[in-house]
């Protein structure tokens, strides 16, 4: 079932216990990140108020899950040497923690080679254990869509690739990006 944005933020905002996210692209092609990500490869530091939106939008979304002791934890699964997209999603990681999730790094190379993913090729949000988001994106990386995923087998093949992926990660603190 295709799932509207507004419809996936009310669901990802209420989930009863916590929210998990699988990153597999070095590369995304999302609209509102050219211009950040332009000027980050120029030398050019956010401005204030990009951190302040940041910080409205999704940081208070995520700190009004977090604050209540629920998670949100991600899994991102990339390939070293970095591309400058990984390089600067990796140096605004920051803020994702300061919002309260949990983000964890696994190269690529670790990846176990015999585990076959519920959802192939796409990033995908598990919800409380009942519900899966998958992000369906173009051929360069740029959003294509959501999908509400709520097969129970759909669902368990995720709990189990979450369970067996973020003990495999490293966590962000300890995460130094690795450039050619």
């Amino acid at each position: 079932m295709q799932l509207e944005r507004d419809e996936w933020r009310a669901r990802f905002a209420n989930v009863k216990h916590g929210a998990f996210h699988l990153e597999l692209r070095d590369v995304y092609g999302v609209p509102a990140e050219s211009g950040p990500f332009t000027r980050w490869l120029a030398g050019i530091p956010e401005t204030d108020e990009e951190i302040t939106a940041r910080r409205s939008g999704w940081g208070a979304l995520v700190q009004g899950i977090t604050s209540t002791g629920r998670t949100v934890r991600r899994v991102r699964v990339v390939t070293e040497p970095h591309t400058d997209y990984i390089r600067w999603e990796h140096e605004g990681t920051a803020f994702n923690v300061e919002f309260g999730e949990d983000i964890r790094w696994l190269p690529r190379h670790q990846f176990p080679t015999d585990l076959a993913l519920p959802v192939e090729g796409h990033d995908w949000w598990l919800l409380d254990e009942t519900s899966v988001v998958v992000n369906l994106v173009d051929a360069e990386g740029r959003a294509a869509g959501m999908e509400l995923v709520e097969d129970p087998a759909v669902v368990a093949d995720c709990v189990r690739v979450r369970d067996l992926l973020w003990p495999l990660g490293i966590p962000h603190a300890d995460y130094k990006p690795v450039t050619a």
